[in-house]
């Protein structure tokens, strides 16, 4: 079968559309996480008609496409403590998939009014510490680090495989805050968590055929090219930068989610 015969029943305009965001949520989600944001909605928007678990399946392969080649971009810069990111992946894993399972028995609406406001908290914190990830502090004790690790990774775990946008943006600011990592390097340990994260929920939904295989793989290549140039220039700008896009990605998220939540009624 030819190639461009595998997107003859798509319209050329949901084509392009798809292209463009999903680039865009490759190279922001390299940089500060939250490219679900933007991919998610798109195929929302797009497939009004398709069901959510296969639209979701098929945004996990895109991003964690994206994701997987931003995680190896940093690793070649960033020394990792392979130890702790195993530790926090295993969580990760584990709490994903139950995360990705509960999907078909809660509905998420329900859980943006909370997000909103950590969101919110989120935002006002980092814009008051100005010196926030801008410079490494001294590491916590083994101890200690396993036990942060594994909440973090409990948490976000479940909340990727269960909903998944902003995950990414979790990642940072507990690698920052918690941890007293800098920017880049939170950025970095976060790629890989996340690449974990997606896995649980990914054999999921292919499990259960829960994909539009080839919107999976136009997605995937755009959101792969995104996140490159992403990471290249996160590394090139440093943590000034990332942490100036840190906060404008998520007032975005802020705004977001509140027009969902008050728009729909949730509250």
């Amino acid at each position: 079968m030819h190639f461009a015969n595998l997107f003859a029943d798509y319209y050329s305009s949901t084509l392009i559309a798809l292209v463009v965001l999903a680039f865009t949520a490759g190279f922001i989600d390299a940089i500060v996480g939250g490219g679900g944001f933007i991919q998610l909605p798109a195929l929302l928007v797009n497939f009004p008609n398709t069901a959510l678990p296969t639209l979701m399946g098929t945004n996990k392969i895109a991003g964690f496409s994206g994701t997987s080649v931003s995680a190896v971009q940093y690793a070649k810069r960033i020394k990792f403590d392979y130890k702790l990111l195993l530790f926090i992946s295993f969580f990760t894993l584990v709490f994903s998939y139950l995360g990705a399972k509960a999907v078909i028995y809660i509905n998420s609406a329900y859980l943006r009014p909370v997000v909103l406001v950590i969101l919110i908290v989120m935002a006002i914190y980092t814009f008051n510490k100005k010196e926030l990830g801008l410079i490494a502090k001294s590491e916590l004790p083994t101890a200690k680090k396993m036990l942060y690790g594994m909440l973090i990774g409990s948490f976000v775990g479940f909340y990727d495989g269960f909903f998944g946008p902003g995950a990414g943006n979790f990642l940072m600011l507990g690698f920052v805050l918690i941890f007293g990592f800098e920017f880049i390097t939170a950025s970095a340990y976060s790629k890989f968590i996340n690449c974990v994260s997606n896995l649980g929920a990914l054999y999921v939904f292919i499990s259960q055929g829960h994909f539009l295989l080839e919107i999976a793989l136009l997605m995937a290549s755009c959101n792969i090219t995104g996140s490159i140039i992403g990471t290249r220039m996160a590394l090139k700008k440093g943590n000034g930068f990332v942490r100036i896009l840190f906060l404008v990605i998520v007032s975005f998220l802020i705004l977001r989610y509140a027009y969902d939540i008050f728009s729909v009624g949730i509250l």
